[in-house]
């Protein structure tokens, strides 16, 4: 089981910045794959970035130049940090997680942060 916590939603404007955290409730360190997801109103959840073994990260080209995607094992935590945010970016983003063992695999999600950015 793993429970995932996220925090640092908010509003800003169009080309500002926010950094999103999600807190695992136990190490991540054989968590097999992290990311976020987004889903904005009327639109399906589509994938932000996700960081798989070997620390290989997978941006949606959306995103790609703007945010960054980091885990801090020792803190149990993995953050997202968007740079010059723009209005199509409001959704609310979720952190992920997926464990895999042996041949059973399973999803974990957060509950979601808000984020929403002015034009």
């Amino acid at each position: 089981q793993v429970q995932l916590v996220e925090s640092g939603g908010g509003l800003v404007q169009a080309g500002g910045s926010l950094r999103l955290s999600c807190t695992a409730s136990r190490s991540i360190f054989s968590i097999n794959a992290m990311g976020w997801y987004r889903q904005a109103p009327g639109k399906q959840r589509e994938l932000v970035v996700v960081m798989t073994s070997g620390d290989r990260t997978d941006y949606a080209d959306s995103v790609k130049g703007r945010f960054t995607f980091s885990r801090d094992n020792a803190k149990k935590a993995v953050h997202l940090q968007m740079n010059s945010l723009k209005p199509e970016d409001t959704a609310v983003y979720y952190c992920a997680a997926r464990v895999v063992r042996g041949p059973n695999e399973r999803d974990y999600w957060g509950q979601g942060t808000q984020v929403t950015v002015s034009s």
